[in-house]
């Protein structure tokens, strides 16, 4: 259901709500639609990462627009203010990838029927897009940041201790306190749901992430993705490492897979790190080869 509609220069931008079937009842993600003012040749829909917030995409969303591209963009449910976190409290990780992304996904899909599909996913909205959730008709996944992370393998060793400390013992402390992750408070991004960082910081725990967890079939479903992927990263990030990326690309036997690697000096900055390919600031530099490799996979029949 389309709300408002903004002019903005080249691009039009439209409020939108995407239902997700849940198994706590009907959801909605809040969502916007860019389009260019042309009749847009392929779809873009961008999946984020844990604790960001769906405005931190826009930019990118704008330059995606501008190429031609219709670009959907959106928010986990229970990311945001205390309030939504609260809400949603039993809403797991699990949940984000094969509940909220398979409906992002879906809902492009039905909107645009007659126009090739692609998706970019930034960290976990990565993951969800290699194990297959982010639709039956895309052409090409674009992943951002996106590794199989293990806590005890992050260097240097003071990154390392903020993550088993900071979220893994602090962190979930302090949300049996609070009754959501209160990461705006404590400078791990936005508020989240308290089942969210559980599950999360059970997998980093283990040496292969989510693929350890006999609960949720990573293995099988990632064996079986077929899409082109260009799986990005960045020389200085110590959450997604050349090698983490490596560990969950290996995974893919069936899918053509592209490396991309990005360097500060490469781009003219002193660092990127795991969120700077999204900032327009750091990294716009970047942004058409990631759109050309985009535009090439929805050219491609």
């Amino acid at each position: 259901m389309v709300i408002t509609l903004k002019v903005m220069d080249s691009l039009l931008k439209q409020d939108v709500r995407i239902p997700v079937p849940s198994r706590y009842g009907s959801n909605d993600l809040e969502g916007h639609l860019f389009l260019p003012t042309a009749d847009p040749r392929a779809v873009l829909t961008i999946h984020p990462a844990t604790a960001t917030p769906e405005r931190f995409y826009f930019s990118f969303a704008e330059a995606a627009a501008a190429r031609g591209f219709a670009v959907i963009t959106y928010g986990f449910r229970g990311v945001g203010d205390r309030t939504e976190a609260r809400a949603h409290r039993h809403i797991r990780m699990r949940d984000w990838i094969s509940e909220d992304v398979l409906a992002a996904g879906t809902w492009a899909e039905e909107r645009f029927t007659d126009l090739p599909h692609t998706a970019l996913g930034h960290s976990v909205g990565g993951h969800a897009l290699l194990l297959g959730y982010g639709g039956q008709r895309l052409r090409g996944i674009a992943t951002v940041a996106t590794a199989m992370v293990a806590a005890r393998r992050i260097a240097p060793r003071s990154e390392r201790f903020r993550v088993e400390f900071g979220l893994g013992v602090f962190g979930r402390a302090i949300t049996r306190v609070f009754g959501y992750m209160p990461g705006s408070r404590v400078g791990l991004g936005e508020d989240i749901p308290a089942a969210a960082l559980y599950e999360w910081t059970k997998w980093l725990r283990r040496p292969h992430f989510f693929f350890d967890d006999p609960s949720f079939d990573a293995e099988a479903l990632a064996s079986r993705l077929r899409t082109p992927v260009l799986a990005i990263g960045t020389s200085d990030d110590p959450w997604a490492t050349t090698a983490f990326i490596d560990a969950i690309t290996d995974r893919l036997r069936l899918a053509p897979v592209t490396r991309r690697t990005f360097a500060p000096e490469e781009l003219g900055v002193t660092s990127i790190g795991h969120h700077g390919l999204m900032r327009r600031s750091t990294s716009e530099a970047a942004w058409p080869e990631i759109l050309d490799w985009l535009d090439a996979r929805a050219a491609e029949e």
